[in-house]
């Protein structure tokens, strides 16, 4: 079945009259949306001050670890003296302590190791790797 067209049988005057109320529109939402971002984050800092966790965000929503996820996963790979699969390389990373806000980890873990050419390589099978060899 076809789609009406929104703008059939409108003048040029008119569509332009939609355009620029679309384009108030926007810009008040976005005037009201600042605002309001303004007052949580005025929140968060007074949630801060006594020592709470800043709001749902938690800050800047980002985990943050001693060691970096190449590091990590090298120390992992260096650890297992062998060549892994991805789901066990992030099993022994997140064992390591990392934390990640990811939904899906274990895809940054492969990203990291698909990326980090110079430390980690391919180990013949598909998604298994190993430390790339001196």
């Amino acid at each position: 079945m076809p789609r009406p067209s929104l703008g059939a049988g409108l003048s040029i005057s008119a569509l332009e009259n939609i355009l620029r109320d679309r384009k108030f529109k926007l810009t008040r939402l976005l005037k009201q949306r600042r605002k309001a971002q303004r007052e949580l984050d005025q929140i968060d800092r007074q949630i801060q001050k006594i020592g709470g966790a800043g709001g749902l965000r938690g800050g800047s929503g980002r985990a943050h670890n001693e060691l970096s996820l190449p590091d990590a996963i090298e120390e992992v790979l260096r650890k297992g003296g062998k060549a892994m699969g991805v789901g066990d390389i992030t099993a022994g990373v997140q064992s390591l302590g990392y934390r990640s806000n990811s939904d899906n980890f274990r895809a940054i873990v492969n990203q990291t190791l698909i990326k980090e050419r110079k430390r980690f390589s391919p180990a013949g099978e598909r998604g298994v790797y190993q430390l790339k060899k001196a």
